[in-house]
C-alpha cells in the first residue's frame, strides 16, 4: 500500500508542477502581450503629442513671422508719413514767407485784407486737402500692416 501511494504523490506532484509550469508559461506570454500593447500604445500618445507641439511650435513661429512683418512694414509707413508730415510743414512755412514778403510790399490797409483772405483761403485749402491725403495715407498703411496678421488668423490650424 505504501508503494501505491508513493507513484500518485508523485505523479501528483508532477502534474502540479507541470500545472505551475503552463500557469507561469501563460502568464509570462499574457504579460508579454499585454506589455507589448501598453508600449505601443504609449508609443502612439508619444507620437501625437510630438504632432501637436510640432503644429503648435510652427503656428506660434509663424505669428511671429507675421507680427514682425506687420511691425516692419508700420516702421517703414510711419517713416514715410513723418516724411510727408515734413514736406507739408515745409510747404505751410514757404507759404508763410511768401505770405510775409508780400505783406511788406503792401499799400494799403484793403490791400493787406485782400492779401490775408487770399492767403488765409489759400492756407486753408492746402490744409484740408493735405489733411485729407494724410488721413488716406495712414488707412492705407494700417490696411497694410495689419494685412499679414490678418490673413495669418484667416488660416486654420492644421488638424
Amino acid at each position: 500500500m505504501a508503494d501505491t501511494k508513493t507513484p500518485d504523490v508523485k505523479k501528483i506532484a508532477a502534474e502540479g508542477a507541470a500545472q505551475a509550469q503552463k500557469i507561469v508559461t501563460e502568464g509570462a506570454a499574457q504579460a508579454r502581450v499585454a506589455m507589448e500593447k501598453g508600449m505601443e500604445q504609449m508609443s502612439k500618445g508619444a507620437e501625437g503629442v510630438m504632432k501637436a507641439v510640432e503644429e503648435a511650435t510652427e503656428f506660434g513661429r509663424g505669428n511671429m513671422e507675421a507680427f514682425t512683418k506687420a511691425a516692419q512694414t508700420w516702421a517703414v509707413g510711419s517713416q514715410d508719413l513723418a516724411r510727408q508730415m515734413m514736406a507739408l510743414a515745409q510747404g505751410m512755412t514757404d507759404h508763410s514767407l511768401e505770405s510775409a514778403k508780400a505783406f511788406a510790399a503792401v499799400k494799403s490797409l484793403n490791400e493787406a485784407a485782400e492779401l490775408q483772405s487770399k492767403f488765409a483761403k489759400a492756407a486753408m485749402e492746402k490744409a484740408v486737402a493735405e489733411s485729407a491725403k494724410m488721413q488716406e495715407a495712414v488707412f492705407k498703411l494700417t490696411e497694410q500692416a495689419v494685412a499679414p496678421i490678418m490673413e495669418k488668423m484667416a488660416k486654420p490650424i492644421a488638424a
